[in-house]
């Protein structure tokens, strides 16, 4: 199994005719028949969008209108970030599942009013300023390489997108390979944080074990591993290996992303890791260790 997408996953393209979404469409559309169906453009409604291969997409005027048309349950946003949390907000308002963000920059306050919507909504977001989620041999929403994954029983979920394909490469070079990636973003306002996906891959009877990997700053990772104690109470728990990115970040500075900053005390790698490892996490000594810490930790 998968979590959050698989073979079947309908997705819209919102930004799809500008370069980027055009680019990163049509590496989608090449891995294993990822369904990318619709295009979105308030202007170009009605026309075709066409790759290098010659695919065609039908481009509607809105989300809404592509989503009844084509049935999707996913979008996939590539909207500079002065237009990205409007381009949530009509994902939001059409109804569509899995929300996935990859704009990076999207102003603090646009996202604290997007999550506000998005709390009383029946959608999910992924991102923004993530590489969105793969699963192996069957559906590719984002920016991660293909080429890397492997179909197996690891779950990765990562608020560092370039950490996330460290851990595939090399649970893919050890032989365990992946249910899932999940690129969780690196904002501090974002539509889906760790809680959220770890349930979903405790849930997931072939994801067998996990690797988490966070940052400094805030308190997800703290929050993640008292989640993940209060499931062992309940008798559910599977093998985590975690990683803290920016361990050498000074005080009062951001490091990387925008949600990497520690102030008042809080948020720093040393309590993070602490937390972890209270919570049976085996913590990787670096980010060149991962697979190579989960096959200890398996073995």
């Amino acid at each position: 199994m998968s979590i959050l997408i698989n073979k079947d996953t309908k997705i819209i393209v919102q930004g799809l005719t500008g370069k980027t979404g055009s680019f990163h469409t049509e590496q989608a559309l090449a891995y294993h028949g990822t369904k990318m169906v619709a295009g979105t453009h308030p202007q170009k409604g009605g026309t075709d969008w066409t790759s290098a291969t010659g695919v065609s997409l039908p481009v509607y005027a809105s989300v809404a209108e592509a989503k009844e048309a084509t049935g999707a349950t996913s979008s996939i946003i590539y909207i500079p970030p002065a237009g990205a949390a409007a381009a949530i907000e009509e994902s939001i308002d059409a109804g569509i599942e899995l929300i996935t963000c990859i704009t990076e920059g999207v102003p603090v306050q646009d996202m604290v009013r997007v999550k506000e919507k998005l709390d009383v909504s029946s959608s999910r977001l992924i991102g923004p300023n993530c590489p969105g989620l793969m699963t192996p041999d069957e559906c590719k929403i984002g920016i991660m390489p293909g080429s890397i994954f492997k179909r197996g029983s690891v779950g990765v979920l990562s608020r560092s997108g370039t950490l996330t394909y460290e851990a595939v490469y090399q649970t893919t070079v050890a032989g365990l390979g992946q249910t899932t990636a999940v690129g969780i973003g690196g904002d501090p306002v974002k539509g889906t944080e760790f809680i959220d996906i770890m349930e979903l891959f405790l849930a997931d009877p072939d994801t067998q074990s996990i690797i988490m990997i966070g940052e400094i700053g805030g308190s997800a990772e703290e929050d993640a591993a008292q989640f993940l104690i209060d499931e062992a109470k309940r008798g559910r728990s599977k093998p985590v290996v975690g990683f803290i990115a920016g361990r050498t970040a000074p005080p009062g500075r951001t490091m990387g992303h925008a949600g990497a900053v520690i102030s008042g005390g809080k948020g720093g790698a040393e309590d993070k890791i602490d937390a972890l490892k209270s919570a049976g996490v085996r913590v990787s000594p670096s980010p060149a260790k991962l697979g190579e810490t989960l096959v200890d930790l398996l073995s």
